[in-house]
């Protein structure tokens, strides 16, 4: 996977002190690297004596060069003194990336009345210009560069712009068409295309069959590596050894034709004409791809895998997502719901140490593979992409996992803020009864995404709207 990369364009204005522009241009970089992000800075050394961008219009195009060689996937302008905002505009205008705008807080003036930087005033004036170029950009309080809240709103800005190069590159593959009877699953292939660039690869069932046949009278090394890892995380005891093998050959077949088509994450019809044909479930095969960062939905559920995809690049891919049924309510917990599917959660997130390997508990051929356990709890963010009459919103929410009755297939029980408001937002749509699970905080970066994905609404539930901008000002929340 292509490391992130961050254009770094600091800029100064003439009129102001060129010599404290420069200190700050490497303290900030200094600082930025100090975060600990596995991301790739490409700067402006070289292009001028300074590093900087200011007030030359060459500047411009030598820069917006620049960056695209190098292929950046966002734009931060740290305003060291006041700025050069046209140029700023040209360079974000052209680029078409997303683009972070802050500036460090300013010291007292001079014992003379002098005044080295006007970074804020100069933070106004750039923010006016951008909106003139209709830029969309992320913005950061004007803070000093050891506040929290800097280290916040960059790091927030980079998980964001991550889950925007994903989604502007999306294409998922699609094996077999919904169940006939999931209504819920249809989506708009085309509108998908025509409004933000998403490509569905579609494949038939007999292709993935073929595929996983030939893999399994093979002797890849993939296909062993496979088995090697079913036998030693699961406890497979209720299964045979044809069976483990089969699955291994189908997870194998999907990732080889994931990679070959470019695919970044796949959506599976799971029954019933896949055990029919191969004589299995591909629970465990999604799960252990969802661990591998190839997040697979079950019954073909399209939004489910675009969801995925978003959530997992704005973690920066640090952690597996899970894709779960909102199911029912916690017996005693008002405000608790259980988040199940059969048996298709990533394997690393199992409370058990070898969870189970079974055979499917409700279809009467009870067909092996479904993965089976309860996954840790902690704080996790719930999310999904869905839409109806050509609007498109991003439902976001936070969850705890908290205790509850032990029950069949994968799952976690959750506690969230208000169930009731939870489920009328659900009911009303147009949302389904598919989400996203992940064990990080997401929510601000997806909320910021959205900034820059014309079409995409954000829908947080938990924290609102404006307690998310709240946080990003540098609030508790």
């Amino acid at each position: 996977m292509k490391k992130f990369k961050l254009g770094y364009a600091p800029t100064r204005r003439f009129v102001f002190s060129a010599e404290d522009a420069f200190r700050y241009k490497v303290m900030i970089r200094e600082k930025i690297a100090s975060f600990g992000m596995d991301i790739d800075i490409v700067d402006l050394e070289g292009l001028n004596a300074e590093g900087l961008l200011y007030d030359d219009h060459l500047n411009a195009d030598l820069i917006i060069d620049r960056f695209r060689q190098e292929n950046v996937d966002a734009v931060f302008f740290p305003h060291c003194n006041f700025g050069t905002e046209d140029t700023v505009a040209r360079v974000g205008r052209a680029l078409g990336k997303p683009v972070l705008l802050w500036g460090p807080r300013d010291e007292s003036p001079l014992e003379d009345g002098m005044r080295l930087r006007d970074t804020q005033c100069g933070l106004f004036a750039t923010g006016k210009v951008l909106r003139r170029f209709n830029v969309p950009f992320s913005y950061v309080t004007n803070s000093r560069v050891d506040d929290p809240v800097f280290e916040r709103g960059f790091t927030n800005f980079i998980g964001a712009a991550n889950a925007v190069r994903h989604f502007r590159s999306l294409r998922i593959l699609q094996i077999g068409p919904r169940p006939s009877s999931f209504w819920t699953m249809m989506c708009n292939e085309g509108e998908l295309l025509e409004r933000f660039g998403i490509e569905v690869h579609p494949i038939t069932l007999v292709d993935i069959q073929r595929a996983s046949k030939r893999i399994e009278n093979g002797q890849s090394s993939e296909l062993a590596e496979a088995v090697d890892y079913i036998k030693e995380k699961l406890d497979w005891s209720e299964v045979s050894e044809e069976d483990v093998r089969r699955i291994a050959a189908l997870k194998v077949a999907m990732k080889q034709y994931a990679v070959s088509t470019g695919s970044s994450a796949i959506a599976i019809q799971c029954w019933s004409s896949l055990q029919d044909a191969m004589g299995i479930m591909p629970c465990l095969a999604n799960a252990i791809l969802t661990d591998e960062q190839i997040p697979v939905t079950c019954e073909t559920d399209i939004h489910g895998a675009i969801t995925s995809v978003l959530v997992q690049s704005a973690a920066m891919n640090r952690h597996p997502t899970f894709f779960a049924d909102l199911t029912v309510r916690h017996p005693e917990n008002p405000n608790g719901e259980l988040l199940f599917h059969c048996g298709n959660f990533p394997v690393s997130l199992s409370v058990e140490e070898r969870p189970k390997l079974r055979r499917h508990f409700l279809f009467d051929d009870h067909a092996p593979g479904t993965h089976e356990g309860e996954i840790r709890g902690g704080s996790m963010t719930l999310a999904r992409f869905d839409g109806d009459h050509g609007e498109y919103q991003l439902f976001l929410g936070r969850a705890r996992g908290i205790q509850g009755p032990y029950t069949r297939g994968s799952y976690v029980w959750v506690e969230v803020n208000d169930w009731p408001l939870w489920e009328e937002k659900l009911v009303r749509g147009p949302y389904v009864h598919h989400s996203v699970g992940i064990h990080a905080n997401v929510i601000a970066p997806l909320y910021e995404a959205c900034r820059y994905i014309p079409g995409l609404a954000a829908d947080p539930v938990d924290p609102t709207e404006s307690e998310i901008q709240a946080w990003l000002r540098g609030a508790q929340c």
